[in-house]
């Protein structure tokens, strides 16, 4: 019945395969005796606010076995029609009724939903017809649809048919075919803490709106915990957009190459739900079997320069907090030891952690300090804006603190600096984000009013760091999508400045809020920014996007810990650290 995936280059050559569109039902998707019906309820949905003005026809399913006693999984289907009729090519609620009394999935609620209609002359609840937002909906990246789910509708059917559904995510899953299917990996990929089950037939990752981006944005984003079926054929469309079974193929390939718990089953059927119907059983025993650890990503092909993502991250481990209950995290940065220092800028409080992980006030001096690095001279650098208590108009400055006397002294007044780097050669570089600037000072100044520019031009400059041997400096936008690298003279000046690397932005925005960085000892820059935190190798070529460790913004970076292979973070009120295959570069007396 099911086809092995095919190498790229095979669909260049005459297929002759079995027809699976001529494949017929088996006996899952038909009703069985002694199996109890779930109930179906119809419902119309007209007040969202991610889609205004939409309208919608939608379906709830609701199993036998559901009593309310316990919280139940969730299953949402796109093109809700085509999927909850009990005599088309889907049958999904037959499916249900037979796989949930087995105990080959657990009791779970169905959600059909058809996309939405603005206006009047709305095609029938039970066909396909022109669902003028369908395309608007289903086809665009980012996480306008996932919000009107999660945010919307859910609730909507939660507390009107009073359902107890589970807050487990690994116990939501969502489906859908063709445009259908793209929308729930995009919903997926978008919101992982809410859906982790993706089952897609006939998907249309091609340039309709952008999905033809999908394979590469797998291939350098660190792996989500997500499982994945995608179903296609070999004779699916091929028309402007693209090439729908090469389109899958990629994307299967990308899931194998970041180490996915996916499944990929081609067929050589046409566009329709053929070949998705036949398998759908087979297809939800596989989605919702046992939980298991995801497969190791693919690294036998990985060139020399290659900076695969697989080369930081351990296959297994994650994000674990350090602290939290802070006001703002910031300025992170680490000793010689590899003592990791980070301020909490409203508050006014230096903190340090350990090398064994735990985190004490360090300083409680009132500096509200925005970016900071150790010296050479072992002194810690900083750049404050103000002191906690002081007066409104009380200028900023960058200040050296002695780490024994825990002495502050003046180094540049008058000046607007964000964050900072210090050279071994004994210079301080610190960006001026208003002015677009990169000043920079000596570490031997004193008091210096309104040292001397260095570099200037950048859309909003903000996070700043050097090359492991210091002969590059590089320096984050965050109002625009580039990272700049400068050389550095011996006289400590900057020159031959270029846009050297280019940072992702997410959906919808114009700016990538690149901000704090730092770099490992193979001149590997890592650069926090609204997409995650953006890893680049000493080319300017993008490795890959590591998540950020919440929601929130996570504003800086560094390595710490007794081999500097602790990769912290600074998110909000939390400081959070991962474990990575990596090893800070070490700027300071080592």
């Amino acid at each position: 019945m099911f086809k092995p995936i095919l190498p790229l280059f095979l669909l260049c050559a005459p297929l002759v395969l079995r027809a699976a569109d001529d494949s017929k039902l088996g006996a899952d998707s038909m009703p069985q005796e002694g199996v109890p019906r779930g109930r179906i309820e119809h419902f119309a949905f007209a007040n969202s606010t991610n889609f205004v003005g939409t309208q919608r026809d939608c379906w709830l399913y609701i199993p036998a076995q559901y009593d309310g006693t316990r919280p139940a999984a969730l299953m949402v289907f796109q093109d809700g029609h085509a999927y909850v009729g009990t005599n088309g090519e889907m049958r999904a609620p037959i499916v249900l009724d037979n796989l949930i009394h087995r105990g080959e999935m657990p009791v779970t609620i169905g959600l059909f939903i058809n996309p939405g209609h603005r206006g009047d002359g709305a095609p029938k609840a039970d066909g396909w017809g022109d669902r003028n937002n369908r395309s608007v909906e289903y086809d665009s990246l980012g996480n306008a649809y996932a919000r009107f789910l999660i945010d919307e509708l859910i609730p909507h059917i939660t507390k009107t048919y009073e359902l107890n559904l589970s807050n487990d995510p690994n116990l939501h899953a969502i489906c859908g075919m063709s445009s259908g299917g793209i929308c729930a990996f995009t919903a997926g990929w978008e919101r992982p803490g809410y859906f982790r089950k993706i089952l897609s037939h006939i998907g249309s990752f091609t340039n309709i709106r952008g999905g033809h981006v999908y394979p590469a944005l797998i291939r350098k984003t660190e792996r989500k915990p997500l499982r994945i079926f995608l179903q296609d054929g070999a004779n699916d469309l091929n028309n402007r957009a693209g090439d729908w079974p090469l389109a899958n193929q990629q994307m299967a390939s990308a899931l194998r190459f970041s180490g996915y718990d996916y499944r990929f089953e081609f067929g050589d059927g046409a566009h329709n739900g053929k070949h998705g119907g036949v398998i759908l059983p087979e297809s939800l025993r596989w989605l919702w079997r046992a939980e298991s650890p995801s497969p190791a990503p693919l690294t036998k092909f990985n060139l020399g320069g290659d900076e695969a993502l697989s080369k930081i991250l351990p296959n297994e481990g994650g994000w674990e907090m350090i602290g939290q209950g802070y006001g703002f995290t910031d300025a992170a940065c680490s000793d010689a030891e590899g003592n990791f220092y980070f301020s909490d800028l409203p508050k006014g409080v230096l903190y340090r952690v350990g090398l064994d992980g735990k985190v004490s006030p360090w300083l409680s001096s009132g500096l509200k300090i925005s970016g900071m690095k150790f010296g050479q001279d072992g002194r810690l650098y900083a750049a404050t804006q103000g002191t906690l208590g002081g007066p409104k108009d009380e200028k900023k400055r960058i200040v050296a603190i002695d780490p024994a006397s825990k002495q502050i002294t003046d180094i540049a007044t008058d000046v607007q600096p964000n964050d900072l780097i210090v050279s071994k050669a004994g210079w301080i570089y610190f960006t001026d984000t208003g002015a677009g600037q990169v000043i920079r000072v000596a570490t031997s100044a004193k008091a210096t009013d309104r040292p001397r520019v260095a570099v200037g031009g950048i859309n909003k400059p903000n996070g700043i760091s050097l090359s492991a041997d210091q002969q590059s400096l590089i320096v984050s936008e965050y109002g625009g999508t580039n990272v700049w690298a400068y050389a550095v003279a011996a006289d400590g000046g900057l020159q031959w400045g270029e846009r050297y690397m280019e940072l992702r932005t997410p959906v919808g925005r114009r700016d990538s809020g690149g901000d704090g960085m730092t770099t490992d000892s193979q001149s590997r820059y890592y650069v926090t920014s609204h997409a995650g935190i953006q890893m680049f190798d000493s080319t300017g070529r993008m490795g890959g996007v590591i998540s950020k460790p919440s929601d929130k913004a996570c504003v800086s970076v560094g390595f710490g810990g007794p081999s500097l292979e602790w990769l912290y973070a600074c998110a909000s009120d939390k400081v959070w650290r991962r474990k990575t295959l990596a090893k800070g570069a070490i700027f300071v007396g080592r």
